[in-house]
């Protein structure tokens, strides 16, 4: 067994532009030791080599190298369960990016391979770690607000089409606003309010094509084949009602990203896709006072800190906090929207996860070596 204080072995596979992010923050966590990274496409993983200094690989080396305890897998949506399986079946645990898989059923293949195996299965975001959102967390269980009743949370833009040079897998199936950011908003709730019990969903596609306005492929049309516009209704175990709405189909909107109404004030969060961002609570007289940030993690991008919380937590025993059953309860709500729309009524969600623990303000059970 590795010492306590020994770095993690890590290899990342699928070098995109998200594997840079990890990169970067990756010399931030003494127990993350990247060891090696690779890609379907072997210029990729020698693109990261060349920028960050790790070695590139094929995949089935970096998967058979004893030296790698742990697999990042950063690949498309479509081949987080497939490569996942692979990982697991090498011997190595898995924390993927999110959204964990396309749909609770191969998600499912993939946490129970983990149970068989006793390897442990991650998935991000990660975000929720971070000071803005620990701040959150801190004010709701101090009792800031009182017991939470209700809440809001809003993702809206016009899609990532007039920007993104190749941006089909947003409009593919896997794809879509509420998997791809709902995510970071989802996982946010559940870090403040625990577990939902039921969703009631409306779900749409509001235009049947889109028009590439960036480069090389300006004027491409891409076909839609997920919702584009998804609201509706969470109810929370604990008894909270938050509103939920994700699109790709609004050019401007006035909504904050995340709110939490109490019994006896309220509280607005930061945006769940960064790790910074500031609190305000009001006791339900005055107006928004802004409350301190003591958590760390919130100065920059800290994207692999969940990765580092399972790689610490493999080393002390402990539980991570960016779980497979987290991802797997978050990705059977967020597909709930759409079976509740179909069917037009509320959508009970069978799966339940504990709450992540609260990190402390030094997050020092992440950092330290």
């Amino acid at each position: 067994m590795a010492h306590p204080s020994a770095p993690v072995g890590v290899g990342i596979i699928g070098c995109g532009n998200i594997a840079a992010a990890y990169l970067k923050a990756v010399p931030g966590f003494p127990i993350l030791d990247v060891r090696a990274v690779a890609d379907i496409d072997p210029s990729a993983a020698q693109r990261r080599s060349d920028e960050f200094g790790v070695a590139a690989v094929p995949v089935d080396a970096l998967l058979a190298d004893p030296a790698i305890e742990m697999v990042v897998n950063l690949t498309v949506p479509q081949a987080h369960v497939p490569v996942g399986l692979a990982a697991l079946a090498a011997g190595k645990h898995v924390y993927s990016e999110k959204p964990l898989a396309i749909g609770p059923a191969e998600a499912r293949r993939l946490i129970d391979a983990g149970a068989a195996t006793g390897l442990r299965v991650g998935c991000a975001p990660d975000t929720f770690l971070g000071a803005g959102q620990q701040t959150a967390r801190r004010a709701v269980d101090s009792g800031m607000i009182g017991r939470p009743v209700a809440g809001t949370a809003y993702f809206m833009n016009h899609g990532h089409e007039g920007w993104h040079p190749n941006p089909d897998f947003y409009y593919r199936r896997g794809g879509g606003p509420m998997l791809d950011m709902g995510p970071y908003y989802l996982t946010a709730l559940v870090n403040l309010l625990g577990p939902v019990a039921r969703v009631c969903g409306s779900t749409r596609i509001s235009f049947a094509d889109r028009v590439i306005g960036s480069e090389p492929r300006r004027g491409e049309r891409i076909p839609v084949e997920v919702p584009t516009h998804v609201s509706g209704i969470l109810d929370f175990v604990d008894g909270a009602s938050v509103m939920v709405a994700t699109s790709f189909d609004v050019w401007r909107h006035g909504h904050g990203h995340l709110e939490i109404y109490g019994a006896t004030g309220s509280l607005t969060a930061p945006d769940p896709n960064r790790f910074d961002g500031v609190v305000r609570v009001s006791d339900g007289t005055g107006d928004w006072q802004e409350v301190p940030t003591l958590h760390r993690f919130g100065d920059g991008n800290h994207r692999s800190i969940g990765a580092a919380d399972m790689a610490r937590a493999i080393r002390d025993d402990r539980p991570h906090r960016a779980s497979g059953a987290l991802a797997y309860h978050v990705l059977e709500v967020m597909t709930a929207f759409e079976r509740s729309s179909e069917s037009g009524r509320f959508v009970a969600i069978e799966s339940r996860c504990e709450r992540p623990a609260a990190l402390s303000a030094d997050g020092g059970e992440i950092a330290r070596v």
